[in-house]
């Protein structure tokens, strides 16, 4: 799903590369610009855009959204900004050498609330890059962007009987669903 280059993929194309083929594949060939294969992945700016606002930009794959930026450009716009969160991770390959460097960032609305909004923020490793190194070698970032589920935050709470019987809110949907029982149970009756 792209929306500016109007890229048609192929029904069916779900794109899910490892960290190492994100690097090897797109970064190195973006950073050095070498044509890569397919040139899906789109340059956008996180300053311009919030991330939810992604779909139809970035190269999305169910849940992740795929762009190139710059190191340099800010990460921040007039909702929030991405802050780091934990440490730097390093991508090595199959042969044990250090592609690149993964930094995680969460997306923060300017009164400080953090969203359930995660990138990943792909960055080469200069130090043992399998190319020559050049100047632009620093330019780009590759991120990968997606929306954290509440399931997934929360797979550690367990619901008991008590809990349903609490007063809990019950959900449009789940209204909907009872008033059709309410309908049906009607229209059973005999008159």
């Amino acid at each position: 799903m792209l929306g500016s280059e109007n890229m048609k993929l192929p029904p069916g194309f779900y794109f899910s590369p490892t960290d190492e083929e994100l690097v090897l594949h797109f970064l190195y060939s973006k950073a050095s610009n070498l044509p890569y294969h397919p040139n899906i992945i789109p340059h956008l700016h996180l300053s311009h855009i919030d991330p939810w606002e992604l779909y139809g930009k970035a190269l999305s794959s169910g849940n992740e959204h795929y762009l190139f930026t710059e190191v340099k450009e800010s990460r921040s716009n007039e909702n929030g900004y991405w802050k780091e969160i934990g440490a730097t991770k390093a991508i090595v390959s199959a042969a044990n050498n250090i592609l690149g460097m993964k930094k995680y960032l969460v997306f923060t609305l300017r009164e400080g609330t953090q969203t359930n909004w995660i990138m990943e923020e792909y960055h080469i490793s200069s130090s043992t890059s399998p190319i020559n190194l050049e100047e632009s070698w620093s330019k780009w970032v590759l991120c990968k962007v997606y929306e954290k589920k509440m399931s997934q935050m929360s797979q550690q709470v367990c619901y008991s009987d008590e809990d349903v019987d609490s007063g809990t809110e019950v959900s449009w949907l789940d209204e909907v669903f009872m008033s059709l029982d309410d309908d049906l149970d009607e229209t059973s009756q005999p008159n």
